[in-house]
């Protein structure tokens, strides 16, 4: 980037302090998932504005990263399944570099969750199965794009639903280049926020098939 434009935002000044609760040990227990279950169906119960939605980290063998919102479907204790366009710019890099690390941040329940991990396709017939409950008009949007590539307007995009549509008028079937992900953690963090910025961060590594739990300092 060229030039000497800057903000006027005063960011330094912007200061807020975490009061909310704690996370010992105690609370935290031994299963990372059933804790994570537990802080979703908080920001659920709160009615967050999407609280399943999380940014999806990947990057290429070369080490370049690029981070997306994306939206978590399941979760188990095989990990977090999303679904999105194979040959999207995520689906590209995760077909040559298969880690990737999410975040979850609910600001008003001051807390985030964090994963790390390989990430593998879920089967056909799963994917086949989640793409039926979609709405219709979903089905049909994930079919017509051809996610991350550059196309000449919006226009283009119109073009090609209205063509599904009518090869298609009973709904169309899921095409081969869409599916879900599976998410496989291998370590999982628990951040929530502390006043004087002296957060609690449990955080818990695999192990053999095993997970281990310990505290980061903030």
């Amino acid at each position: 980037m060229s030039g000497d434009w800057k903000s006027g935002l005063d960011l330094m000044a912007m200061r807020k302090d975490y009061i909310q609760r704690g996370l010992d040990e105690t609370e935290a227990g031994t299963d990372p998932l059933a804790l994570f279950d537990t802080w979703l169906r908080a920001a659920l119960e709160q009615q967050l504005p999407e609280p399943y939605a999380f940014t999806l980290a990947t990057s290429t063998p070369g080490g370049s990263p690029s981070a997306r919102i994306v939206l978590l479907r399941q979760f188990d204790s095989g990990g977090l399944v999303f679904f999105t366009n194979y040959e999207s710019r995520k689906g590209n890099e995760l077909g040559i570099n298969p880690r990737a690390a999410a975040v979850f941040f609910w600001p008003e329940l001051e807390r985030q969750v964090r994963f790390e991990g390989f990430v593998e396709r879920i089967s056909a017939s799963e994917s086949d199965a989640y793409h039926l409950r979609r709405p219709p008009d979903s089905r049909y949007g994930s079919a017509a794009s051809p996610q991350s590539r550059v196309i000449s307007s919006r226009e283009e995009l119109a073009s090609r639903v209205d063509q599904l549509r009518r090869e298609y008028p009973g709904g169309v079937p899921r095409p081969a280049h869409w599916g879900g992900y599976r998410l496989m953690p291998d370590a999982i963090e628990f951040w929530q926020g502390r006043p004087s910025r002296l957060h609690d961060r449990i955080r818990f590594k695999d192990s053999k098939g095993h997970w281990i739990r310990e505290r980061l300092a903030p």
